[in-house]
């Protein structure tokens, strides 16, 4: 990469809107709910004076991209709500080891007691920021974009997918509500694709979009005639792939789903298909390490 070139976590970063704080703030109340149980901090209200300030930087431990910032401050916030909180590196920002993410200063019993629950956040969600990152530079000079699933955490959907636009991805319906999508075993509950996609396209309002999964070019050439938004492409084989896209001639966005990983995803992104969802980028992230040290 050209050293003067924006790395793809700047580009991220640079185009990302952060997540309203009025609805990260319950996801991370519910996390220090959880994690002070009936009684609180009783280790640091032993051990802390009440008055004590205690002041710290999150730092990476690896390189990465960074996502979830703004947990780390609202969990902070919530308990002290004097607290200090700088970030220095931005939620889509690359990272290397040692490199300052956010400098903090609050009260000592206060700051302790949210420690883990900031950096349960931030290493969760700036792992998927780091796993989808590497898909999308395996896909680099494609037209091709990584995009995620339903797969993600209950409770942290909306951060998860946050993440992953953290990461340069794109995200997939958020939920059942905001796209209609025709699966396998809808297929087989309608008896067969074209029943389902006439029932979808007589029910769908006009900015609902409707897709349809296929597992076979027999299924894919049925459902072309009735002009789906979307049709996703289940465990297709690369030439099967290839046929699909000329098949399909810019009528319909196809999705390619199904045995993606970083080994097989840069094949599938050269077939010429519009989208690849990968589940893993939620269900498989491994967390990204942030280390508090004191200042």
């Amino acid at each position: 990469m050209n050293a003067i070139a924006p790395t793809l976590g700047a580009l991220a970063a640079a185009r990302l809107a952060p997540l309203p704080d009025a609805l990260v703030e319950p996801i991370v109340r519910a996390a220090l709910a959880e994690d002070l149980g009936r009684a609180g901090d009783i280790t640091s209200e032993a051990c802390i004076p009440a008055e004590a300030r205690f002041a710290a930087n999150f730092a990476a431990r690896g390189a990465g991209v960074v996502a979830g910032t703004d947990c780390a401050r609202l969990a902070l916030l919530a308990l002290d709500p004097t607290a200090r909180f700088e970030i220095v590196a931005s939620d889509g920002q690359d990272v290397q080891p040692g490199t300052v993410i956010a400098r903090a200063e609050a009260n000592a019993r206060a700051f302790l007691s949210a420690e883990r629950v900031a950096l349960n956040l931030m290493g969760r969600l700036s792992g998927v920021a780091t796993l989808t990152a590497a898909y999308v530079a395996e896909t680099a000079g494609t037209t091709a974009r990584i995009i995620d699933t339903r797969k993600t955490t209950p409770g942290l959907r909306a951060l998860e997918k946050y993440a992953v636009r953290c990461g340069g991805g794109a995200n997939h319906r958020f939920g059942l509500d905001d796209a209609i999508l025709i699966k396998d075993n809808h297929v087989a509950a309608c008896g067969g694709i074209g029943p389902a996609l006439q029932r979808a396209k007589a029910r769908a309002g006009h900015m609902v979009k409707i897709e349809v999964e296929v597992d076979s070019l027999d299924q894919f050439a049925e459902a072309l005639p009735y002009a789906p938004d979307v049709i996703m492409l289940d465990n297709f084989a690369l030439e099967d792939l290839r046929r699909a896209v000329a098949m399909v001639a810019g009528r319909a966005v196809l999705e390619a789903s199904g045995g993606v990983n970083l080994a097989t995803v840069r094949a599938i992104a050269q077939t010429g298909v519009d989208l690849i969802s990968v589940g893993a980028l939620t269900h498989s992230a491994p967390n990204f390490d942030i280390g508090l040290d004191a200042a």
